[in-house]
Formats: C-alpha cells, sequence, structure tokens
C-alpha cells in the first residue's frame, strides 16, 4: 500500500517552510536579484545590444557624478517615505493602497501656509507649521476609511484606492482655481518663497534626516510600544484582539491616522523640499511603488532603505541611460531590467515562504520487489 501511493504521488508538490532563517531569507533574496541580472542580460543579448553597456550606463546615469547621486537620493525620498507610511497599516491587515491620496493632501495642506503665511511669521516657524500641517491633512484623508471600517466594515482597499482620485481633483481644482499663479490661464500653482523652502545639505533637502529619523522610530513603534503590539495582534486576529481586551476599532483608526500623517509628511517634504510647488503629480506614483516597497522588506523598515535606494538607482539610470548611450540603447532596455528585478525579488518571497518537493525515484531494488509482488 506504501508503495502504491507513493508511486501515485504527484511528481512535484510545494510544502510551506517554517524554519528559514532571516539571513537565510535575505541570502535568498540577494540571489534573485542576480538572477535577474542574468536573466536580463540574455533577453538583452537577444535585442542585439550588450548587457554590459546597458547595467554600466544605468549605474553611471544614477551614480556617476555628484548631481546624479542626488537626483537618485531625491527619487529615493517618496518610495521610502511611503513604505513607511504603509508599514503599520499593513502589519495590522489594512490594505492602505490610498497613501498617493495622503500624500497629496499634506501636500495640500502645507501648500496653504507655504502661500499665505510665509510673510507673517519666521521660516522655522513657517516650516514647523507646514510639517504639521501636512500630518494633519494625510492623517484625517487615512482616517476617513478607517472610520467607515470599523464603523460600517466597509472594503479599505476600494475606499482608500478612490481617495487618491479625490485628492488628485481637489489639486487640480487649486491649480485652475484660488490657488493659480497671475496671470491666471496657466493652470499652475506658483514657486514657494524661500521662507518656505526646506534647507538642504550636500544638494539635497534635509527631508532625507527626517525619513531616515522615521525609520528608527517606525522600526521601535511597531517592534517595541504596547500600540505596536496591539496592531500585530489586530493584524492576526481581529476576535483574539476583541478577546484580548483590545478596542479593535480605535486601534484601526489610531494606526490609519498616523499612516496617514507619516503619509502628509512626504508630502510637506515634496512641495518644501524638492518641488517647491503643489501640482496633482507631487506623490509621483510613490504611494504605490512604496507598496513594493514594503512588501519586498516584509515591513522592516530598515530593509526599506535598501530598496528605496535600489528601485530609485534602477528609475534614475533608466531616464538616463538614452542620453548617456547617444541614443544606441533605448529606454525600454532599462526598464526591462527594472521590471525583471521587481519580478524575481518578488518571486523569491514565494522560495522563502514555500519548498518544492519532486517525487522520490524508486531505487532498482525496490522496483524489483514491487515487480515481484505484482506478479504474485
Amino acid at each position: 500500500m506504501k508503495n502504491a501511493a507513493e508511486h501515485n504521488a504527484p511528481l512535484l508538490r510545494i510544502a510551506k517552510r517554517d524554519d528559514v532563517s532571516p539571513a537565510k531569507a535575505w541570502c535568498i533574496r540577494i540571489a534573485s536579484i542576480f538572477v535577474a541580472l542574468l536573466l536580463s542580460a540574455c533577453l538583452i543579448m537577444i535585442t542585439g545590444f550588450d548587457p554590459f553597456s546597458v547595467y554600466a550606463a544605468m549605474v553611471k546615469g544614477s551614480l556617476g557624478s555628484p548631481l546624479a547621486i542626488q537626483q537618485t537620493i531625491k527619487l529615493a525620498i517618496p518610495l521610502l517615505g511611503a513604505a513607511i507610511a504603509i508599514a503599520p497599516a499593513f502589519k495590522m491587515k489594512f490594505w492602505n493602497i490610498g497613501v498617493e491620496g495622503q500624500i497629496t493632501m499634506g501636500a495640500v495642506f502645507s501648500t496653504f501656509f507655504a502661500l499665505s503665511w510665509y510673510n507673517r511669521v519666521p521660516s522655522a516657524l513657517l516650516l514647523v507649521l507646514m510639517a504639521l500641517a501636512g500630518m494633519l491633512g494625510g492623517g484625517l484623508w487615512g482616517l476617513i476609511p478607517a472610520v467607515f471600517r470599523a464603523r460600517w466594515g466597509t472594503n479599505e482597499t476600494l475606499f482608500t484606492l478612490m481617495l487618491n482620485y479625490i485628492a488628485i481633483g481637489i489639486v487640480k481644482y487649486l491649480q485652475g482655481g484660488p490657488w493659480e499663479k497671475k496671470p491666471r490661464g496657466t493652470q499652475q500653482i506658483g514657486l514657494f518663497q524661500q521662507a518656505a523652502r526646506l534647507p538642504t545639505v550636500w544638494g539635497v533637502t534635509i527631508g532625507i534626516f527626517v525619513i531616515l529619523l522615521l525609520v528608527v522610530l517606525m522600526f521601535c513603534y511597531l517592534k517595541y510600544t504596547k500600540h505596536g503590539y496591539e496592531i500585530s495582534v489586530v493584524g492576526e486576529s481581529e476576535p483574539t484582539a476583541r478577546y484580548a481586551g483590545i478596542q479593535v476599532p480605535k486601534v484601526v483608526r489610531r494606526t490609519m491616522f498616523l499612516s496617514g500623517a507619516v503619509a502628509g509628511l512626504v508630502g510637506f517634504i515634496m512641495v518644501s523640499g524638492i518641488n517647491y510647488t503643489l501640482s496633482d503629480s507631487v506623490a509621483g506614483g510613490a504611494g504605490f511603488t512604496g507598496i513594493t516597497v514594503a512588501w519586498l522588506a516584509q515591513l522592516n523598515t530598515f530593509a526599506m532603505v535598501i530598496i528605496s535606494f535600489l528601485l530609485a538607482i534602477l528609475e534614475k539610470g533608466a531616464s538616463t541611460i538614452n542620453t548617456l548611450t547617444h541614443n544606441m540603447i533605448p529606454e525600454s532596455m532599462s526598464d526591462m531590467v527594472t521590471g525583471m528585478i521587481l519580478f524575481c525579488m518578488l518571486g523569491s518571497e514565494f522560495f522563502i515562504r514555500y519548498r518544492l518537493i519532486w517525487r522520490k525515484k524508486q531505487a532498482p531494488a525496490a522496483k524489483a520487489e514491487n515487480g515481484k509482488e505484482a506478479a504474485v
């Protein structure tokens, strides 16, 4: 019976892993990047280009000069900030797809003070007011779906996604309405005065240091505080959390306000430290890409730093590869490399969580014994 069962077993089975150490998991993720580079090299060679030239142009375009490094850091700031904002919500299994809108609303609230208070208070106080306003705007925008989810059990994925478009619509109204710069008709908001701009260090906004501080603070908050423990319990099982005396609706509202507030702070940094104005594309897709960063980092904020800068390097390299090679290599080549790396990194999570079990081949002696038994 046992031999018959083994004979009828599937050729390949998938089993869940329970014993993967963090070090081994990260080795698998790093190996996936090298696999992606090898696969990309094959595809690039098939299309008739030199893979080493493509890779060299991407690295040079993103890290080849001080200006390139500054631009790469500017791209990494919103990615890292968005991923940090996503972390507490996803830890709670609240699928916050609205970070794009929360960044935008944080930028809107900050812009109000930048346009109307720049000549009323000192620059330092103005920047503090803008930061607090940005956090309030993003927090309130994140609180809306939390209230509906806690009170009426609405689907937070669709709710937060739709709020993104509402936030962008508000900015478009402001661009062509009360905040439109003069002369009218440009559909643009004017540049901020110097008092409303964050200082720079080595050509990069000091907002990067705020984001790096958030990396540490959010890690400690989720891992070592009571609130972080409650977020984890609610994420594992809401019935268990209620049984343990945790007020689930309160935790949901508090956590989403925090998530939105962090996103709003990112919006403040974008308008005050990078763009120096408000536009409907202020988030630049960072809210969606941040989901990928947070997922790949397994909600570990320190890992988010590495992944954010890796994606920023790829994005910056993609935007300059065509120029650096004098139109010899199309930008689509770098986009293909970026897509392959993301695909392999996401795929590596499967091999971290599961293992493939092939059906064992029977030894010759066992096969002979089975044949003898069949003959009898």
